[in-house]
């Protein structure tokens, strides 16, 4: 099976049967998807929605956030991951959104990396499912299903993983790709033990084709 013909069969059978997947980052406009996504690096979108109710509360808008204290917003998000400086980052993160963007989270991927706490991975995020825009994040669960399913060959990066994907999936597809490969690899590609028995991806998944190998050969050899 040839890439190209890897890649539509697995897009296919995407669109038939996760057609409405989504973010499950709970959010109400574009600042608070920043936030929420800032707060999920590392960190469970179970756990930032655990977070988020009380936070959005007490900093509703950016204009609240900026004029705070890191030490007040760590009050608010000390159960996640590397909260003093996410803290830090949502304050600084404020603080640019009103002093270079009118208080308002921008759509291009060059202004998002100028903002504390956005990376790469962050400003992908917000430009495909903030703003529909052709882009691909690349996460752990993106970086291991594209790996597994065989979409990639061993790219070592994220980087290589959303040049190989964008190279090979069709700009209107990108940005809902991406969640479809999160969700996937968050309940059936997992990382110790998928669940290949329930996935509907094997006829053309590299890691389950080497999977049966490996195990005919140790049944002919046992």
């Amino acid at each position: 099976m040839t890439k190209k013909e890897r890649y539509k069969k697995v897009l296919d059978w995407f669109i038939e049967n996760a057609e409405s997947a989504e973010t499950e980052l709970h959010y109400r406009n574009n600042y608070q998807l920043l936030v929420a996504v800032i707060l999920s690096a590392q960190c469970t979108d179970k756990r930032v929605n655990m977070i988020t109710p009380a936070l959005f509360e007490a900093f509703p808008f950016p204009e609240v956030m900026a004029v705070s204290t890191p030490e007040a917003v760590f009050e608010y998000i000390k159960s996640c991951s590397y909260p003093n400086n996410k803290a830090k980052n949502l304050v600084g993160m404020a603080k640019k959104l009103l002093s270079d963007f009118g208080g308002e989270v921008p759509n291009d991927i060059d202004s998002l990396l100028s903002i504390p706490g956005v990376g790469r991975k962050t400003a992908n995020v917000m430009l495909a499912v903030a703003f529909d825009k052709p882009a691909m994040p690349v996460d752990t669960h993106v970086f291991r299903v594209a790996n597994r399913i065989g979409l990639t060959d061993n790219s070592k990066t994220p980087l290589e993983t959303e040049r190989e994907l964008v190279k090979y999936i069709p700009a209107e597809l990108l940005s809902k790709a991406h969640h479809w490969f999160i969700l996937h690899g968050r309940y059936i590609c997992v990382a110790r033990k998928p669940k290949c028995e329930t996935c509907g991806l094997r006829p053309w998944c590299r890691y389950y084709e080497k999977s049966l190998n490996n195990f005919s050969l140790e049944k002919k050899n046992g």
